[in-house]
């Protein structure tokens, strides 16, 4: 293929364009889109370092089904998709329809989504599906729903670059959506304020005009004290509070009696007062105000509440509709917001129809002519596997996700995979930890072969292309749905030969009865309309370019919404929503003294299954972690750089202890990536408190009562080879990918007697004619080894009984050399480069591969002052802009060194 593919990147919800190609050696080339309309070119360095991702190793390629002994096998396509129909067939006959579920993904097109929901509430008759998408997103769709009367974002990004005040509430926007945060830097250098609300000082408080640091769970105080705040001092836009909105009295009463009085707010909060009536002021000062939210305000179990209370703020101002100004929910996932468009969630039906409305039933099922129609919502992610392990659910369809990894209370998920009689995963990736408990693996297309669309935060879809071959014998998700639709009788429904015909089906149920009789459209339609694109041929799909919902019946599409003051609601107001504060659900005591909050790091996703392939990702931060206060450590036990276990009353893991200084006394912070296809004990989902929002459904993800505590072992080490090591007897290891190498840190409670004799057998050096070089000094336990063959490395490993080693970076480059210099030999034995430019340090920018001593002898030599200086001395920071946070810091550590 020699032309560029456009399409767009399988990570965020940003939803960037991406054009791709596959060049002449086979490897793929990806480029940012500067024609799409959410990034104009941009690129984070995930999507930057996609190419490198979309290798076949570890890929799922064939049918698997496991046997009465336990044993995966490989399968045919007609006998897998038979155990499948076969075992929902014989369960719904038995239990009936409630008796199976499903449990997609925001990672899926949204015509994968479709059809598995199709399947499962229009012709299985239940609506046991439910998607991961529920924990992260689900509170801010019940919070719009009852603002809004519809799950609808009202704005768009350019609002970004026309407001006056940009408010980041629970979200590291530097590190989790880098190429909207480039947005915000650039309306920030024209005179805009940024204010960021987060427990965690991240990279995204760098560049913050006030950081409001929270105490986790108090956010409902917050809002509540500006809604009250906001009244108070006449900032209120009464003609459109009166002739637009509802129920406002019952919210100020609300909040009023919970945070009337700003000092009473600020104690709970945890904040300063005056840094608290700088952020009421400088919101009521600058009517172009967004307030984009994410996961930290999700992720709770007064999530939705939470959601409302930002939304109440704004409706009271009228601060909706109209450019530069909006509550403005950013997601997680690439397709969440599709996935929300066909009734991706158990309370949803498709075309944003409410499951629960009679009619809305009717609207569907007559659409769809299915047999049947669910009449009630069925169970919500965390449920879902509780029934499971209670075995009143009996069969489940996972589709690419990772649930014993990403759900909380994760080992509990685990027991009851293993419980379930039937047990069905559809995936790119062979072995995942969910995957070890299926009696079915089915093989699907990838990012790159897949075929469909997606839509992002600001309601924007855009298409998937392919430009890889099929590889195997994977298919695309649609189809292996339809083709068990097929076999479970239900042909008529399924007969899709393409995505682009399920997408037109989809586009033309948004807009079925979707107006009165005379044509005019009442003030409570429904907004999600793609009308426009109802009729598009095969051609016209496959150009399709990205487009705003609802989209006009000419294909045009609709950057705002709520301009014009009309809602989803029946009598076509907004709702106030009486927001009551209250802390989390549990609280830390004596035994769990500590609040885990967890999350993402800058350059990994989800549960690594693509990032993990990328040497470049794993340059910033390659292990797992517990990030504390110095204070908290100390009374714990641990150390810097040493590991600990990490403990709640659901679970524990073990991660290297470390301080960013940006934690709060009594917190601790853990991100969620590591899993057991990456380490041996770091799964932070076994910790995570189960409970959820009454609303949403969605898990308290933020807020768990922990204790740390002391992970003893006799020595630390790390060791490289061109091939897998065999680890998981070790005490700790964890699994990182390089350039020509895998690299694994590791420690144990034992130390080998004879360590010559163990590094050997444990890197397979037993061949004579190789060199083997070793290093042991019994007076401090420090003993290093290299396997040599044909004058280059294959492997080597160094053992201490400090965790402060060697840096490992100089070691990595030492694999792309053939044969080895003597003087790399000489380091090799001696545990440090053999020349002072030679080790480049810790990545700091992974979109260029530029080191820390690279930028700080950069710094220190040309007397650098600003970012931007490093960036033309050095390039970091010059593509995704989100190690910049770190480039101000290593200035200011040079400058504070040398005394300026």
């Amino acid at each position: 293929m020699t032309g560029r593919v456009a399409t767009t990147c399988p990570y965020c919800g940003v939803g960037c364009g991406v054009l791709a190609r596959v060049e002449a050696d086979g490897a793929v080339s990806v480029a940012g889109d500067p024609e799409h309309g959410s990034n104009f070119g941009r690129l984070c360095v995930k999507g930057a370092a996609l190419g490198e991702t979309v290798d076949l190793e570890g890929r799922l390629l064939h049918p698997q089904m496991r046997d009465a002994n336990g044993v995966l096998h490989r399968a045919t396509w007609d006998e897998a998709l038979d155990r499948v129909a076969n075992g929902f067939r014989r369960i719904v006959d038995q239990h009936g329809p409630d008796a199976v579920a499903f449990y997609v993904s925001g990672q899926l097109l949204t015509e994968d989504y479709y059809v598995a929901n199709k399947l499962a509430k229009g012709y299985l008759g239940t609506a046991n599906i439910d998607t991961n998408s529920r924990l992260c997103m689900s509170s801010a769709v019940a919070g719009h729903k009852r603002a809004f009367g519809e799950d609808v974002v009202p704005g768009c990004y350019e609002d970004l670059e026309q407001a006056e005040l940009v408010v980041l509430v629970g979200s590291n926007t530097a590190w989790c959506h880098p190429v909207l945060f480039q947005r915000i830097a650039k309306v920030k250098e024209g005179g805009a304020r940024l204010v960021v609300i987060d427990p965690r000082s991240t990279a995204t408080c760098e560049s913050a005009d006030l950081h409001l640091p929270i105490k986790p769970g108090t956010d409902v105080w917050l809002f509540n004290g500006l809604l009250v705040f906001l009244f108070q001092h006449g900032v209120m836009d009464a003609e459109f509070v009166d002739a637009h909105t509802g129920e406002l009295n019952a919210a100020l009463a609300a909040a009023a009696a919970d945070a009337g009085d700003p000092a009473q707010v600020a104690r709970i909060c945890g904040v300063q007062l005056g840094d608290l009536l700088a952020f009421y002021r400088l919101f009521a000062r600058h009517e172009r105000t967004v307030s984009l939210f994410s996961q930290g305000v999700n992720q709770s179990s007064s999530g939705t509440d939470k959601v409302n209370s930002i939304i109440n703020c704004h409706l009271l101002c009228g601060r909706l509709g109209k450019p530069g100004m909006g509550p403005f929910s950013i997601t997680g996932q690439p397709n969440a917001m599709g996935g929300r468009e066909v009734g991706g969630l158990a309370n949803m039906l498709a075309a944003h129809m409410d499951l629960q409305d009679a009619t809305h039933r009717d609207i569907v099922q007559t659409f769809w002519s299915s047999p049947r129609i669910a009449s009630q919502p069925g169970l919500k992610a965390v449920e879902l596997f509780d029934a499971l392990l209670e075995k009143r659910v009996k069969a489940v369809w996972i589709m690419g996700t990772n649930p014993v990894v990403s759900l909380p209370d994760a080992d509990r998920a685990k027991r009851a995979l293993q419980a379930c009689e039937l047990v069905v995963c559809s995936d790119i990736i062979e072995r995942t930890d969910t995957n070890a408990h299926a009696h079915v693996l089915l093989p699907a297309l990838g990012w790159g072969e897949k075929d469909g669309t997606v839509t992002n935060s600001e309601r924007r879809i855009s298409r998937q292309r392919p430009f890889l071959p099929a590889p195997g014998e994977a298919r695309a998700d649609w189809r292996i749905v339809c083709d068990v639709a097929r076999r479970l009788g239900f042909a008529e429904g399924f007969n899709f030969e393409s995505a682009r015909d399920i997408f037109v089906e989809h586009a033309r149920l948004t807009l079925f009865r979707n107006h009165d009789a005379s044509g005019d459209v009442p003030a409570a339609r429904r907004l999600l309309n793609l009308g426009g694109l109802g009729s598009l041929s095969q051609q016209a799909y496959d150009a399709l370019q990205p487009v705003q919902w609802p989209v006009h019946e000419d294909g045009t599409g609709t950057h705002r919404l709520f301009g014009a003051g009309h809602f989803a609601h029946g009598d076509g107001r907004a709702r106030f929503v009486a927001t009551v504060a209250r802390s989390p659900a549990n609280a830390p005591g004596r035994e769990y003294p500590l609040v885990l909050n967890t999350g993402r790091v800058r350059d990994q996703w989800h549960t690594m299954t693509r990032t993990g392939k990328s040497p470049r990702l794993a340059g910033h931060i390659s292990e797992p972690f517990v990030d504390m206060h110095p204070r908290d450590a100390l009374h714990s036990g641990v150390r810097e750089g040493e590991l600990a276990r990490v403990h709640s009353q659901w679970g524990a893991m073990v991660a290297r202890v470390r301080h960013s200084g940006g934690i709060l006394a009594g917190n601790v912070f853990v991100p969620i990536h590591w899993n057991d296809q990456f380490a041996s004990d770091a799964r932070v989902g076994g910790l995570v408190n189960p409970v959820v929002d009454p609303v949403s459904g969605e898990p308290e993800f933020k807020h768990t009562p922990v204790r740390v505590e002391p992970f003893a072992v006799r020595w630390y080490g790390f060791a490289f080879g061109r091939r897998f090591l065999p680890a998981s007897e070790l005490s700790y290891w964890t699994l990182i990918r390089g350039d020509r190498f895998l690299r694994y840190e590791i420690a144990h409670r034992e130390r080998p007697k004879d360590c010559s004799a163990w590094a050997r057998a444990w890197l397979g050096a037993q061949d004579a004619d190789a060199d083997w070089l070793e290093y042991e000094d019994p007076s401090t336990g420090v003993y290093r080894a290299a396997h040599v063959v044909d004058g280059r490395i294959e492997s080597c490993v160094f053992l201490s009984p400090r965790p402060d080693l060697p840096s490992r970076h100089w070691l990595a480059g030492l694999f792309a050399r053939q044969p080895l210099e003597p003087a790399d030999r000489e380091g090799l034995l001696a545990g440090e480069p053999p020349g002072p430019s030679v080790d480049v340090g810790p990545v700091v920018c992974s979109c260029f591969g530029v080191g820390r001593n690279t930028i700080s002898e950069v710094i220190r030599s040309k007397g650098l002052e600003t970012a931007a200086q490093v960036t033309a001395a050095t390039r970091a920071g010059g593509n995704c802009g989100s190690c910049i946070p770190e480039l101000r810091r290593l200035i200011a550590d040079a400058h504070a060194a040398s005394g300026v």
